[in-house]
């Protein structure tokens, strides 16, 4: 069933409007009609099965059928950081990693980042970032959108270590840490603290770190050790920029049980 973000002041009691593109996609493209059903969520606090009651020049009205539970997000917080790649590598990783669970994205620029950042045109290509995160979104079934940063220096980045449960660098040249044994300890902890309140303690919070197409600089990963990450392999092959964050993501979703783990 086909599913869209609105803001909450499109969401009301009993009644939902839906306007502009997400308009036009549900009547021009899926054909949509009065009595046809789709899922509306505000991306925060509802989420509701609604029926088209009217449609009149790019608005479609929809009567409130029931709530839905707001259900679909993974049981760990994920932030990947990505070192700007070449051409529309980033938008790979934001759609794929939206599809499979992260939470936030965050850009940054690294010693051996190849392309260079125009912040005229900032603006532009965050709105078109946060157009992928919503629709790969929508068509996951996800709850929410992720969060998309303007790209960061790499010293503003170490700065967010800190507020991770867990920090990971992804290192090729790495041959004494793999992935797993990290995750382990974390949800253990995880685990621990779950039990002493209840069963109601926060989401762990995984903060992961990948570098552009040349990797990174070995004092960079020093300084992200320092900053309290853990330099981690994510095996014995060399993977695209863009393969690390999927497959860094797709072994923590694994780990933490999403995936059957």
């Amino acid at each position: 069933m086909q599913r869209y973000f609105v803001a909450r002041e499109q969401l009301e009691p009993g009644l939902v409007r839906l306007t502009g593109d997400d308009a036009h996609h549900l009547v021009k493209v899926m054909r949509a009609g009065p009595g046809d059903e789709f899922i509306c969520s505000d991306g925060c606090s509802r989420e509701v099965l609604a029926k088209i009651s009217s449609i009149d020049r790019g608005l479609v009205e929809a009567e409130i059928v029931r709530e839905l539970p707001m259900d679909s997000e993974a049981a760990v917080e994920v932030w990947i950081a990505q070192s700007l790649p070449k051409g529309d590598k980033l938008e790979t990783v934001i759609q794929k990693c939206t599809e499979l669970g992260a939470d936030r994205f965050i850009p940054f620029i690294s010693e051996r980042t190849i392309v260079s950042y125009d912040e005229k045109k900032e603006s532009k290509r965050l709105a078109r970032w946060d157009k992928i995160a919503k629709e790969a979104a929508e068509q996951a079934h996800r709850n929410r959108i992720p969060g998309i940063d303007s790209p960061l220096s790499w010293k503003q980045l170490l700065k967010l270590v800190p507020e991770a449960d867990l920090g990971l660098i992804c290192y090729e040249q790495e041959s004494g840490l793999s992935l797993r044994p990290q995750l382990a300890e974390l949800f253990r902890r995880g685990e621990q603290g779950q039990a002493s309140h209840g069963g109601r303690g926060p989401r762990p919070r995984v903060l992961v770190l990948v570098g552009p197409e040349g990797g990174f600089a070995a004092k960079e990963v020093q300084e992200a050790v320092d900053a309290g990450c853990a330099s981690v392999s994510l095996g014995r092959r060399i993977l695209r920029t863009e393969t690390a964050a999927m497959a860094a993501l797709t072994c923590i979703m694994y780990e933490s049980g999403e995936m059957g783990g």
